[in-house]
């Protein structure tokens, strides 16, 4: 074995101890560029998911306020109801009177005036004598035996019901016919 001098061998470990050095340098690059690529792609998406979460967010907003400026009037049209169901009631009490009398004659143009502008701001009334019953529509209040009319089928109606737009506002309260009576 041939004998090498002091300073060449320790040139020789310091050569090797820096190859070593370098080798685990670029392993511990790599590493670090591989976490700062894991990094990278994980904000990517949170960026990508919180935009999509904002997209949805800007759409639902926008339908919602589109929605309550549609149905801004519902309470309104609620009490507006009630006051016309009085109203009703006055009429009918003055055609007791006689269909001729001035006042009765008044109260039909004041109705007729009151029912266009509520049907004009989207307020339809729901028609139910001789319908089917619905439970969507009507509220059953009671059942009759009736021979003219068969089973759910409504009889009268005691409270006119009320859509709005598309919606229901007020169901309208029916007595439906059980059928026949039975003997």
């Amino acid at each position: 074995m041939k004998k090498i001098p002091a300073s060449e061998n320790e040139r020789m470990k310091a050569s090797a101890s820096s190859t070593q050095a370098t080798v685990t340098d670029q392993i511990d690059t790599e590493d670090a560029m591989a976490g700062l690529q894991a990094d990278l792609d994980r904000f990517r998406d949170l960026a990508l998911r919180s935009q999509a979460d904002f997209e949805n967010y800007k759409k639902r907003s926008a339908r919602e306020k589109e929605e309550a400026i549609k149905y801004a009037n519902k309470s309104l049209l609620e009490r507006l109801v009630a006051i016309i169901d009085n109203f009703e009631l006055g009429l009918a009490a003055a055609k007791e009177q006689g269909e001729q009398s001035p006042i009765y004659s008044g109260m039909i143009l004041v109705q007729k005036q009151l029912n266009d502008l509520l049907a004009e701001n989207g307020l339809q009334p729901i028609e139910a004598e001789g319908k089917t019953f619905d439970p969507n529509v009507h509220e059953a209040i009671a059942h009759e035996p009736s021979d003219q009319f068969p089973e759910g089928t409504v009889l009268r109606q005691t409270r006119r019901g009320y859509r709005f737009k598309d919606r229901l506002l007020r169901p309208a309260k029916v007595v439906v016919s059980s059928g026949p009576a039975k003997k």
